[in-house]
């Protein structure tokens, strides 16, 4: 048996979008299970996002903090953002919004893991970086706005991040799925030996 996720589509009987955001929709579809019933699932149309974990010569990761209203928390996060473009290439998606959010940019790119975030309900994909060789941005910084107006910045040594994520004091996806991969990079294969920037995405086909 070859532990890797496939792909593949059951039959849909009926579809509707019952619901249009600014970002994202609702989608119901009525599915035909393997012994031939059907099943309503709805669930959460996303456009994917991009997500950096920038570390700096120190062991540090560059986080933000920033209130998220569903769970009614300020949360520790890395960089982050949709995928706003339909085929956008996430590595330019990425350096945007390290960029924008954190006046930051990075000389060494790779891609650190590919996730579905909550693929029960919704489809969205993200795909973490590891930026490294870190730097101040040129030029002006980035007008934030909305939730981004109230953000805090820290950079966290990553022994520490992890004593954070194991005693269930950072709870972001992309945090915490991040800085755990690092650690598992190192101990494996090392840094150098994760995929380039550019790797495929089947979850969300890009252009060069």
């Amino acid at each position: 048996m070859t532990i890797k996720d496939s792909p593949e589509e059951w039959e849909i009987r009926a579809t509707d979008t019952p619901f249009v955001g600014n970002k994202t929709s609702v989608r119901t579809d009525d599915v035909v299970m393997p012994d031939g019933s059907v099943v309503r699932r709805d669930y959460q149309v996303h456009p994917g996002s991009v997500a950096v974990l920038a570390l700096d010569e120190e062991d540090r990761v560059l986080l933000i903090n920033q209130y998220r209203h569903p769970v009614r928390h300020k949360l520790w996060e890395i960089p982050a953002g949709l995928l706003d473009v339909p085929g956008e290439n996430p590595l330019h998606a990425a350096q945007r919004e390290l960029y924008e959010e954190a006046h930051v940019k990075a000389e060494d790119w790779r891609v650190l893991t590919d996730v579905y975030t909550t693929p029960g309900g919704c489809d969205e994909a993200v795909r973490v970086f590891l930026a490294r060789e870190l730097a101040e941005a040129e030029g002006e910084r980035f007008e934030t706005e909305h939730e981004e107006t109230d953000m805090e910045y820290a950079r966290v040594p990553v022994d520490e991040l992890v004593r954070r994520v194991l005693a269930g004091d950072v709870h972001n996806n992309c945090l915490v799925v991040g800085v755990l991969s690092l650690v598992a990079a190192r101990s494996g294969d090392g840094l150098d030996a994760l995929r380039p920037a550019d790797a495929r995405w089947p979850a969300r086909p890009f252009t060069s």
